[in-house]
């Protein structure tokens, strides 16, 4: 039996998550994003991105975690990057104030690699962030997805989140993307 788990990234991490989000994102979103977008990647400079994130975040309360399945031996099999909202939290035409409060927290990614999928990766990378959010006393966290990423909206609503209502569309090479935006409350019941 696997086992998996979650830790925080390490720099030597950065290189193994441009590949998980590029793999990703080409097998997932081939349908959702134009071709040459997706095949104008460039790993290696996701990759220094990343080493980025991990090495020098804006604040305290950004991370990124990985996901780990150890079986004979430990694979990178997913990450999540989250942090304070901030202005790519908004939709287009919405005003900061209402959202970019010190107690609202976004995720900037969420992506497990196909090839591992539907093994608890992407809820334990949830499940941690949630903690490491109340931690930083967040009350609520926000999350865009693509409106045609089912599978990702069908994960977060099986988690407790809820469409807030707001959208918009990424300019993607030309396309217009629509997304949608998710939200949730980190508050425990008394």
């Amino acid at each position: 039996m696997a086992l998996g788990f979650v830790r925080p990234a390490v720099p030597e991490d950065a290189g193994e998550i441009a590949r998980i989000q590029l793999t990703t994102w080409r097998h997932a979103y081939r349908r959702i994003l134009p071709r040459q977008a997706l095949d104008g990647l460039d790993e290696a400079w996701m990759a220094e991105r990343w080493l980025t994130s991990i090495k020098a975040p804006p604040s305290p309360r950004h991370r990124v975690l990985v996901a780990v399945e150890q079986a004979q031996q430990a694979y990178l099999v997913g990450f999540a990057a989250t942090g304070e909202a901030d202005e790519t939290a908004l939709a287009a035409d919405e005003e900061a104030g209402v959202l970019l409060r010190p107690d609202v927290a976004a995720v900037t990614d969420l992506l497990v690699e196909p090839r591992w999928g539907r093994r608890g990766h992407g809820s334990r990378l949830l499940a941690a962030s949630v903690d490491l959010w109340r931690t930083d006393r967040f009350t609520t966290a926000l999350a865009w997805a693509f409106d045609a990423d089912a599978a990702m909206r069908a994960f977060l609503t099986s988690a407790g989140w809820e469409l807030d209502g707001a959208t918009r569309a990424l300019d993607v090479d030309g396309l217009l993307v629509p997304q949608i935006r998710l939200h949730t409350s980190l508050e425990t019941p008394d």
